[in-house]
């Protein structure tokens, strides 16, 4: 996932050595001596900080096996190749122009272009905080980007890279070195990011993934209704049982993992829908809670839990904040990729005061569940980037902090086994909530009609029926419709969205 924009930075991209053109194109060091010449030609190149995606589950981490491998073993490798060949000194020069929140790249920010990219400064006492030591679940590296437009790539997309690898265990500075030219350029990024912590990646090719790429293999076959049917009372049976049996929270879930924001009209994200599951105590959040926490982590590819409570809400840091020492964006808990599952255990929230930082926290849970919006906080200005994180919230009455679309009290009968499911089947499960949610969807005029007009009957019964209300039943209703395979709403699928809310007020009253 791309974490951090880190701007620009220029480099020697062409020089003469001789009478031969050599380029250190997708390289960080020169093959032949440099020196100052007028035939040399400065290029510019973007870096990327990127991260293993946050939340990600251990079936969908599967294919980054091999590229662990590969940089756990480059190292020798590449000391190897450079020991046989004359390498004068690295050519890599930072950007040194400073963005501030009036310059034409901040302002595009705004506009939704792109984040800000400050570039990076000399901080050498920052460096271990900057880049942790290589660890399997902490795998960062700095993209170095070559002529893409800047529009193609931007931040929490979950990109695969392909390109030359520059790692090295032994890269020491050269501040003083005997090359007139490389002493001009060593205030580079590795001053925060050295190559012995944090490999590069001079990419050669990149493509955006979406949730169906976190699949290792994936279903060889079309999303015919008859099909998707089959799958989907699969799935429906296995949520019932994690469920306790109760059917009706387990349709609910199925809606809920279906969600995704497919539109934004004004501030109303539309597609979203948040699951308030509540009833909840000590002892039923013990096994239920477990047994939902793993059937999303199977189901989903990026999925996190978080515990709420009072010390929590103080002390966390929910928001990304920009760090000017570092001129690194630090990352926050609510900087997830599309497509990511929280799920808020909000049982052990027990009575006591918020601070101001808990009060800035409950705050920003609460306009990602209203508006999918997180706010990063950039010191002298706020940006608020747009989100799709599917909530569940885990309650024992009704939240008050984070009010979802959907509150439904839990009524689990049994605590049956699980059973063992086969690859196959969760493979199925998989495609089919990956594929489902970017399903296209339309009303019919006709079914339209039928719509409006129980809205209107609806109103007439009951007064305090909203915009929301109306909202949350036209989502409801293209889910439903959704999770069969139908790009269309029927009245078939509709009078069951009914029948949910029917039975679903019951169960409240």
């Amino acid at each position: 996932m791309i974490q951090d924009m880190l701007g620009n930075e220029f480099y020697v991209g062409a020089y003469k050595n001789e009478e031969t053109w050599n380029t250190n194109k997708f390289s960080d060091v020169a093959q032949f001596p440099m020196g100052p010449s007028p035939d040399m030609r400065v290029w510019e190149r973007r870096l990327l900080y990127c991260v293993p995606v946050p939340g990600q589950n251990t079936w969908a981490d599967s294919a980054s096996e091999g590229v662990i491998h590969t940089y756990a073993t480059s190292a020798n490798r590449e000391k190897r190749q450079r020991e046989t060949c004359s390498v004068s000194d690295e050519m890599d020069i930072q950007d040194s122009s400073n963005e501030t929140p009036n310059s034409p790249r901040a302002k595009k920010m705004r506009e939704g272009e792109s984040v800000p990219q400050e570039n990076m400064t000399d901080a050498t006492d920052c460096s271990t905080s900057m880049a942790p030591e290589f660890d399997r679940n902490s795998f960062p590296c700095l993209v170095k980007i070559y002529d893409t437009p800047e529009s193609d790539l931007k931040l929490n997309d979950v990109f695969e890279f392909i390109g030359v690898l520059m790692f090295d265990t032994d890269v020491k500075d050269d501040k003083h070195g005997e090359n007139e030219m490389a002493n001009c350029f060593d205030e580079e990024e590795s001053v925060n990011l050295p190559s012995s912590k944090v490999p590069r990646l001079h990419c050669l090719v990149h493509r955006k993934l979406s949730v169906n790429d976190m699949i290792s293999i994936s279903p060889t076959m079309e999303p015919k209704p008859e099909l998707l049917r089959g799958i989907r009372d699969s799935l429906l049976r296995h949520l019932t049982v994690v469920l306790g049996d109760d059917e009706l929270a387990a349709h609910f879930m199925l809606l809920h993992l279906l969600s995704k924001v497919h539109v934004r009209v004004d501030s109303v994200a539309v597609g979203k829908l948040s699951f308030n599951l509540s009833g909840f105590d000590k002892s039923s959040i013990s096994v239920f809670g477990n047994r939902i926490n793993d059937a999303i982590k199977n189901l989903l590819p990026y999925s996190q839990r978080m515990p709420l409570t009072v010390d929590y809400l103080n002390t966390a840091s929910l928001a990304p904040v920009k760090d000017y020492q570092t001129n690194r964006l630090v990352p926050g808990v609510l900087q997830c990729a599309e497509g990511s599952h929280l799920t808020v255990d909000e049982t052990p929230l027990q009575s006591g005061t918020l601070n101001n930082n808990g009060v800035e926290n409950a705050r920003l849970l609460k306009d990602l569940m209203d508006f999918q919006k997180v706010e990063y906080d950039f010191k002298y200005y706020k940006m608020k980037m747009d989100a799709d994180v599917q909530l569940l919230i885990l309650s024992e009455g009704k939240s008050n902090i984070l009010p979802a679309d959907i509150v439904l009290p839990f009524h689990p009968t049994a605590v049956g086994p699980l059973g063992n499911v086969d690859a196959e089947t969760l493979n199925a499960w998989r495609w089919y909530l990956a594929t489902l949610r970017s399903l296209t969807y339309s009303i019919g005029t006709e079914i339209q009609k039928v719509v409006e007009d129980d809205m209107v009957s609806a109103r007439k019964v009951d007064r305090s029926l909203g915009t929301e209300d109306f909202n949350r039943w036209l989502t409801m209703g293209r889910l439903m419709s959704v999770s069969y395979g139908e790009a269309c709403l029927s009245n078939e699928h509709w009078q069951m969205v009914k029948e949910m809310e029917r039975l679903r007020k019951e169960r409240i009253k």
